[in-house]
């Protein structure tokens, strides 16, 4: 594929972004599913990942034309985008049912942060963004599925449920072109991720996890 020219490379931000009230992972107010209001914060923060996703996929379509990566490379992000955005109607949907919107709250925008870190290198971004924190995902959602039943929302339980299986294909995918793009600059995959993630994620990865 034809790298893109500079001129029509994407933004670094996306334009919704700009009208959407943001903060730091420490202003950000404690979320629990417990009552209207925290059922409310959890799945408005699920909602704004699952869009970053949706743009995430997309980005890492056009940003990295020049890679020479083979076709399936990109089926497999038009995929991803695909999904995610199933992800978010389905989020957005449940939010109007409980009488809330997408907007209503603030979010805390890591994972477009971490595109912005890694938009000069590709092994960087499959590093950081599917293998790290939408991995995250993948340790954290039983939980919140519990504590969803736990407090007879299996409405939002069976949602979250369904993203996480459908998440499973979307780190596999970072896995295998991770480990595609070592193989061909013949450097080590796994002492690869381990320094890639020491030098671009700030955050400290604590359990749970879904081995």
């Amino acid at each position: 594929m034809e790298p893109f020219p500079a001129s029509v490379m994407p933004p670094h931000r996306t334009g919704y972004r700009t009208a959407l009230a943001t903060r730091p992972p420490r202003d950000m107010p404690k979320r629990k599913p417990g009552g209207a209001a925290g059922r409310i914060a959890v799945i408005h923060a699920i909602a704004h990942i699952e869009l970053n996703a949706i743009d995430l996929a997309w980005d890492i379509v056009a940003r990295f034309t020049g890679e020479d990566m083979p076709r399936g490379f990109y089926g497999d992000w038009v995929q991803v985008a695909v999904d995610e955005a199933d992800h978010f109607d389905l989020l957005d949907q449940r939010l109007t049912d409980l009488g809330a919107a997408y907007g209503d709250l603030p979010a805390y925008d890591g994972l477009w942060e971490a595109a912005e870190t890694t938009a000069d290198d590709l092994l960087a971004r499959l590093a950081l963004v599917p293998m790290v924190l939408e991995a995250r995902g993948l340790d954290t959602t039983p939980q919140a599925v519990r504590r969803f039943r736990a407090g007879g929302d299996d409405d939002t339980a069976d949602i979250l449920a369904r993203i996480a299986e459908e998440e499973i294909p979307h780190v596999a995918a970072g896995v295998r072109w991770f480990r595609f793009l070592c193989a061909r600059r013949g450097i080590d995959a796994v002492a690869t991720f381990h320094a890639l993630t020491r030098q671009n994620f700030n955050g400290h990865l604590k359990p749970p996890f879904n081995t």
